[in-house]
């Protein structure tokens, strides 16, 4: 009986991981460039019961590495990142990568993310460009020309597909293992004009989170129903034989 208490506690943790995880990614399914958290659940065996006895784990989270949707938005500081590749930027601890390719020019010409991060060209190096020298013009390989003028190419990078990311800021993720530039724009490059948008799938995920909440209102119940057999097994020993 404490094992079927221990298996359905453990489910709960797992059913209120996913449930965290699914209302996270429905609030940002508007946030440009945001990549849906998913959750990995696995089983754990223990023995320490006469028969082996199964939990369920609480659960880990990776990051859907799916693309969003591409809106076009005739912004021409607006850039989509096409294939599996990033952009780069400089955020508070190091390099941060992301596909959302809003951009806009400090007053020194810095070329930086919505957020104010500089954005970074292939050899890690913030770009500047000319505040007034008139509008930009991204190629797909990156290139960034005022008028006549070559001012800087946006650097594009590709992230091992084993890598582990960590989410940074809502469209940001920095990897466990070093990105490196991209050099073949064949299947890759920028489109300028364009934003991607959120990868979150809505209504995948308002379907993932109705069956995640009729799972954990069952599993409460059946703790529920454990702990009542479990006290009337305890009033039952407990009372006094009759002579």
């Amino acid at each position: 009986m404490q094992s079927a208490l221990y298996v359905s506690l453990s489910a709960q943790v797992a059913l209120e991981k996913r449930l965290e995880t699914i209302a996270n990614n429905l609030a940002n399914m508007k946030t440009a460039a945001f990549r849906a958290d998913a959750v990995k659940f696995e089983t754990a065996l223990s023995r320490a019961a006469s028969q082996p006895v199964a939990f369920s784990t609480p659960g880990e989270n990776f990051i859907s590495r799916k693309p969003g949707s591409v809106t076009r938005t005739e912004n021409g500081l607006d850039v989509a990142v096409i294939g599996n590749t990033w952009m780069g930027f400089t955020g508070p601890a190091g390099k941060v990568y992301t596909r959302d390719g809003r951009m806009q020019i400090s007053n020194n010409g810095e070329l930086q993310t919505v957020a104010g991060y500089p954005v970074l060209d292939a050899g890690g190096t913030p770009i500047i460009v000319d505040p007034e020298g008139g509008p930009l013009t991204i190629a797909r390989n990156g290139t960034i020309s005022q008028g006549t003028n070559q001012v800087g190419v946006l650097g594009l990078f590709e992230i091992p597909p084993s890598a582990r990311l960590e989410r940074f800021g809502n469209s940001g993720v920095i990897p466990d293992r070093a990105a490196a530039p991209v050099i073949d724009f064949l299947n890759t490059g920028f489109e300028q004009g364009f934003v991607e948008e959120s990868n979150v799938d809505a209504l995948s995920e308002l379907t993932q989170l109705i069956t995640a909440s009729r799972a954990f209102q069952s599993v409460t119940s059946l703790v529920e129903g454990s702990e009542g057999s479990m006290q009337n097994a305890i009033r039952s020993l407990g009372e006094p034989t009759k002579a």
